[in-house]
């Protein structure tokens, strides 16, 4: 534990010599990470493999590709994001220089999840990296050979003073949230992200809290049932049910259910075969690799226990609902979720509930896609979390945007005589030029 206040003072002292910085040496750092997910492609594979069972594919499809474009976007706008921004001006700064300026907040404590152990940690990391911080970086304990593998190789790619790895489990977690951060990034769930923020307010620390909840899917009667049950299907079971933004449970029209459970099938038979257990396309639950079969829930009450938090693995219930009126009603009962879909053919039924509901982010007639667009913030509302990032607003995010003002000293065409008492005539003509 001793060694976790060295890391972090390790860090603070990199940050405060100034090396992490220049834009070359971020871009060179991004550039670094880049080198380390393509050349330990195999070897984060196979961690995965023994944490999740993901196969290759979901490697390089969900953990990889999307960080590499990631890296590749911030190396491309990088200069155009640290520059100044130009600020509007009043008419009493009409002849100054005003500007943004956006400078490094300083050390980032970027504490990861399991269900994604690669992406979720380097996702962060690019946008502290390319807004010049340093970073302590602590992976999820429960994913062991994923946290193992970024621990041994993450530092031989990154500056290892501004970019330690700490590894361990609660006390090691406990024992860094006493450091004191300029920002603190944490993926997981609403109970723990409560913790971490009461550990921040002792420093008032600012937080980004990435969480989850019951991400709510309404499937509407005008809509292509088999397409939406695919792509539900997809959504919901790709590593085993356990995505933060996959789709928690379906609300429908009683007389869709037994259509639905049908094209669920299918669509889960031609995924993962006969018996999903011999499938090398499904995952495992992360806790001994547990195989929990694809399941899904018809009549399904909201008082029922799988209704209260979320349900995180590969159990789908469905609940009736008459109307579009019901489903917005029920949705807005609970707590805002990080997600919400709605499959229709109806756009202004799509926008009646885009506009009558509150949720991190909303995907209309697909699930989960809303993620893979960099150019939007990806975060949570509410007990779904706070802040967003992806692409700049990663880069905003853990950044200080600061004001800035050169004066000409000209003040409004009074010089000099603006600093003394006005006369009440001039006073008021001052008010009405800038109303």
């Amino acid at each position: 534990v001793s060694d976790i206040s060295q890391a972090v003072e390790k860090a603070r002292v990199a940050f405060r010599s100034g090396r992490s910085r220049p834009l070359e040496f971020r871009a060179n750092q991004l550039k670094e990470l880049k080198r380390f997910l393509n050349e330990k492609e195999q070897e984060i594979a196979a961690a995965l493999k023994k944490d999740l069972n993901k196969n290759q594919y979901d490697t390089t499809l969900y953990e990889l590709l999307g960080l590499e474009g990631e890296i590749q976007l911030a190396l491309e706008n990088l200069e155009q994001w640290a520059a100044p921004r130009p600020a509007e001006k009043t008419l009493l700064t009409i002849s100054d220089e005003v500007y943004i300026q956006p400078e490094p907040l300083g050390v980032i404590l970027i504490i990861g999840a399991w269900n994604y152990p690669v992406a979720l940690v380097v996702q962060p990391l690019i946008g502290a990296i390319a807004s010049g911080n340093a970073a302590v970086i602590k992976p999820s304990e429960v994913s062991v050979h994923t946290a193992k593998l970024l621990e041994e190789f993450l530092t031989q790619y990154l500056d290892k003073d501004l970019y330690p790895v700490v590894n361990g489990g609660v006390p090691e977690t406990q024992e860094l949230l006493k450091q004191r951060f300029d920002h603190i990034f944490y993926t997981g769930n609403c109970a723990v992200g409560k913790l971490v923020m009461e550990a921040a307010s002792h420093n008032l620390t600012p937080v980004t809290l990435e969480l989850g909840g019951k991400s709510p899917c309404y499937i509407d009667k005008d809509c292509d049932l088999r397409i939406a049950c695919r792509r539900i299907a997809w959504g919901k079971f790709i590593n085993c049910g356990q995505t933060c933004i996959a789709p928690d449970y379906i609300l429908c029209d009683q007389s869709l259910q037994g259509q639905i459970v049908e094209e669920l099938k299918m669509a889960l038979k031609e995924f993962y075969g006969e018996d999903p257990k011999k499938s090398i396309d499904y995952g495992r639950i992360i806790n001994q690799k547990h195989f929990k079969a694809p399941t899904v829930l018809t009549n399904v009450s909201p008082q029922d226990k799988l209704m209260q938090e979320e349900i995180f693995g590969p159990i789908l219930p469905m609940l009736s609902v008459g109307s579009v009126d019901e489903a917005i009603q029920f949705i807005n009962q609970r707590e805002k979720p990080l997600a919400l879909y709605v499959f229709s053919h109806n756009k202004k039924l799509i926008k009646r509930v885009i506009a009558e509901t509150s949720s991190g982010g909303v995907t209309a007639n697909d699930v989960l896609v809303h993620f893979s667009v960099n150019a939007l913030p990806f975060g949570g509302v509410g007990n779904s979390g706070m802040g967003s990032y992806h692409g700049k607003h990663s880069f905003d995010r853990l950044s200080h945007l600061r004001a800035c003002l050169f004066s000409n000293g000209y003040l409004g065409g009074y010089g000099a005589g603006a600093y003394k008492n006005v006369p009440v005539h001039f006073r008021l003509n001052l008010k009405s030029t800038t109303q």
